[in-house]
């Protein structure tokens, strides 16, 4: 019988991608290699999202394995895992709204324009009005009336989201940025959190319309969405809500062949962190440091309890 042994896999930096998990359902995004496996890297596959180029990827098994003993003297008769756990850490070679929200663990606040003369607050003073959506909008291009255009700028960014009512529970259309625990009196409290975000690339003054440089995460807004402009992003150390995602990493080899990480459900396992690189000319590269810990599905295969999918692909 023909080899099947391959060189070791010579790779880069692992580029990742994340998907959202159903928080209320705890349905993760599943990741099929066999299908998927060979996908283009600046393309993945919906819903996926790229988030770029990590260094520092590493990998921890915390599985706990212990021998079954028995007889005199005692001897090991077969083996049992006590324990299942696995973590992963990284740091992001860049920075977005996604990357901070991932790697803050918690809320990962939107910093709204606010009112003039607005009380100062740590995550944001009271924001200005949002604005309704108009018929017609789309996941990335937004209705907003030629009156209300102008208050927008091309290269700002926005958040499209519902207004809080009194709901309880997970917040955010397309992706959950909070649990709210308690009735909150913030009609922007859900776009404050929501990762439902844009760029603005093009501004139609006559008719209203506010193009995106990126689809939405949430896809088309319903009507019952607004946008408020947003000014930078804010995380705190020390919020209750942990991050959820599903993720892929994938290394590529000098061959084309693909070592690929699938983990259903990482829920952070840290707060708000960086690390300092040396760069040229005396400066400082300062890199998101994410770290989280697998959470199990059930692999419909064989109903196996599964942390984490190690695929390797040929190239």
């Amino acid at each position: 019988m023909e080899s099947m042994d391959t060189t070791a896999p010579m790779v880069g930096l692992v580029r990742a991608y994340f998907a959202p998990v159903n928080r209320t359902a705890q349905t993760a995004t599943i990741f099929d290699p066999a299908q998927s496996g060979a996908f283009a890297l600046d393309s993945p596959p919906a819903p996926w999202i790229g988030l770029g180029w990590i260094s520092g990827f590493a990998r921890a098994c915390g599985t706990k394995i212990e021998a079954l003993r028995a007889g005199a003297p005692a001897v090991a008769q077969m083996q049992a895992r006590t324990e299942v756990d696995a973590t992963v850490t990284f740091a992001f070679e860049s920075w977005g709204k996604l990357q901070l929200a991932l790697s803050a663990g918690s809320q990962q606040m939107n910093l709204l324009r606010v009112v003039a003369g607005a009380a100062g607050a740590g995550s944001g003073g009271a924001a200005v009005s949002a604005v309704a959506l108009q018929a017609g909008s789309t996941a990335s291009v937004l209705q907003v009336g030629a009156a209300a255009a102008s208050g927008f700028v091309v290269g700002g960014l926005v958040a499209v989201d519902v207004d809080y009512g009194t709901q309880i529970g997970f917040v955010g259309s397309g992706v959950s940025g909070a649990y709210v625990q308690a009735k909150l009196a913030d009609l922007d409290y859900v776009r404050r959190v929501t990762l439902n975000v844009g760029r603005v690339t093009g501004i139609d003054l006559a008719t209203g319309a506010i193009t995106l440089q990126w689809p939405l995460i949430a896809g088309a807004p319903t009507a019952a969405m607004k946008v408020s402009g947003v000014v930078g992003f804010c995380d705190r150390e020390g919020s209750g809500f942990f991050q959820e995602w599903s993720a892929v990493f994938v290394g590529e080899g000098q061959q084309g062949e693909r070592v690929i990480w699938h983990y259903p459900r990482l829920q952070a396992m840290s707060g708000a962190a960086e690390t300092n690189a040396s760069a040229s000319g005396g400066y400082e590269k300062v890199q998101l440091s994410a770290a989280f810990r697998a959470l199990p599905v059930k692999d419909p295969v064989d109903g196996e309890t599964v942390l984490c999918f190690r695929s390797y692909v040929a190239g």
